[in-house]
């Protein structure tokens, strides 16, 4: 993987690779004031689908930073790092509470992290529309 931009929908087989490894992440979202948000969290990459899922409680504050931003989503990224390695996905981020929507992104988290989440009926999911991919390897 070199540095470079990335199609989100079709990226190259150590780009995919890197996103399968289990490594801790970061969700950036834009607080009221526009200042970011950064916390750590357990991301999910689904390229066929152009969506990079996070699982959250619906009481926390990055679910309420996409929730304030209205109808047309905010404006996210998430990024891992493992050493010189980077990769970042960006696009618009939606709140889902549907429960097949909340089960895919549970499968999808112990899938990569190897463990199912703790029962939690407060779980939403966060859903990314990928609009770019960027990394270096």
């Amino acid at each position: 993987m070199a540095s470079y931009p990335v199609d989100p929908g079709d990226p190259d087989p150590s780009y995919l690779t890197f996103w399968q490894e289990r490594h801790l992440c970061t969700l950036t979202t834009p607080r009221p004031d526009g200042s970011p948000h950064v916390v750590p969290v357990g991301v999910t990459y689904d390229p066929e689908a152009r969506l990079a899922r996070v699982i959250a409680d619906k009481s926390s504050r990055k679910v309420a930073h996409v929730l304030t931003a209205g109808p047309l989503g905010a404006r996210v990224a998430v990024c891992q790092v493992d050493g010189r390695r980077w990769a970042t996905l960006e696009g618009r981020a939606f709140v889902h509470a549907e429960p097949d929507r909340v089960a895919e992104a549970e499968r999808r988290y112990a899938g990569r992290y190897g463990r199912t989440p703790s029962p939690n009926p407060s779980r939403v999911v966060i859903e990314i529309e990928l609009t770019r991919a960027l990394g270096r390897g």
